[in-house]
């Protein structure tokens, strides 16, 4: 069976990053990390002192950036101009950053850019929050998760305090909300539902379903493309 391109989206705490990392290792893929991408832009705008709110100076400094997603037997390694950043890009500040970043439109023109070479060749799956629609709106496999804000919340207060930083749930539940109206009204690739997508509501769901649930439309999508041939 042929290698596709597969597509995650969806608001952030949906459950995307884990969902494609391990259906991407069950299918025997190439994990493409795109919100790592966005997020290592937003370590070098903080870092380097470029206004984050000023669209023209994200442009030049993407200009001349480079980043290279390495996929490992360890995991995924993010490299922003020669230097591993993995490690730095789920800070509170990048994440509370990152929205204004990757609604520049001359960084989303560079980081479609990459991301389309690295998924010529097929066998990947991305995730992200224009993939499906903008970034690989050809792409045979084409899935949105979803869930209740709450429980999003309660999934990036528990990954927060995994990596030592302690946020009240309410807390994070408004800003969360503030970034879904922020990133489904943005002028540049708005936060959407692609043309063909199958929604998924990881509310009830274990990770386990998750995977699953992707896993069976990945196959049911190259037994078509047999029958076809």
């Amino acid at each position: 069976m042929r290698d596709l391109v597969v597509t995650i989206d969806g608001p952030a705490g949906s459950g995307k990053s884990t969902t494609a990392k391990l259906v991407a290792l069950r299918l025997g893929y190439t994990y493409l990390d795109t919100g790592a991408m966005y997020r290592a832009m937003t370590l070098k705008a903080l870092e380097s002192g470029v206004d984050v709110a000023s669209p023209e100076a994200l442009t030049r400094m993407a200009e001349s950036t480079e980043i290279r997603i390495e996929t490992e037997p360890q995991g995924t390694r993010v490299i922003l101009d020669g230097r591993d950043v993995t490690g730095l890009l789920r800070s509170l500040e990048v994440t509370r950053n990152a929205s204004p970043v990757s609604a520049a439109k001359g960084v989303r023109e560079r980081m479609v850019e990459l991301q389309r070479e690295i998924g010529r060749r097929g066998g990947i799956v991305a995730e992200g929050r224009d993939i499906g629609s903008v970034v690989f709106p050809d792409a045979e496999v084409k899935i949105y998760l979803d869930a209740e804000l709450s429980e999003r919340a309660r999934r990036r207060s528990r990954e927060l305090e995994a990596a030592g930083t302690a946020t009240k749930v309410d807390e994070l539940e408004r800003e969360l909300a503030a970034r879904d109206k922020y990133d489904s009204s943005r002028e540049h690739s708005p936060l959407c539902v692609p043309k063909g997508a199958v929604i998924v509501d990881t509310t009830g769901l274990t990770i386990d379903q998750q995977v699953q649930r992707v896993v069976d439309e990945v196959k049911r999508r190259q037994s078509m493309g047999e029958r076809r041939s």
